[in-house]
């Protein structure tokens, strides 16, 4: 069983950064890829940056050159870089994790950005 902790959310103006950081724990060997989520009032579930167990990278294009995700070289805590932030980017974001084809959830944490 795999848990996992988001933290760093909170209220921030537009143009502010934010850091979320995700640290799992329990049974943990290594991921296939490690992502964030985010979910605004009302939409869907959308995907905002994965890296995969190799270190490649992918990024939504509303966040392409303003987030950046990475992760701590023991590969368990992955974090997401949140520059020039916009009130569009506010949302409760979720941290997820995927062994082979099992998918693991955080519970979220809130980012709100004011315009």
């Amino acid at each position: 069983q795999v848990q996992l902790v988001e933290s760093g959310g909170g209220l921030v103006q537009a143009g502010g950064s934010l850091r979320l950081s995700c640290a799992a724990s329990g049974t943990v060997v290594s991921f296939t890829s490690m992502a964030w989520y985010r979910q605004g009032l009302g939409k869907q579930r959308e995907l905002v940056a994965r890296i995969t167990g190799g270190g490649s990278t992918n990024y939504a294009d509303s966040v392409k050159g303003r987030f950046t995700i990475s992760r701590d070289n023991v590969k368990t805590t992955v974090y997401l870089q949140m520059n020039s932030l916009k009130p569009e980017d506010t949302a409760v974001y979720y941290c997820n994790a995927m062994i082979v084809t099992n998918d693991y959830w955080g519970q979220g944490t809130q980012v709100t950005v004011s315009s």
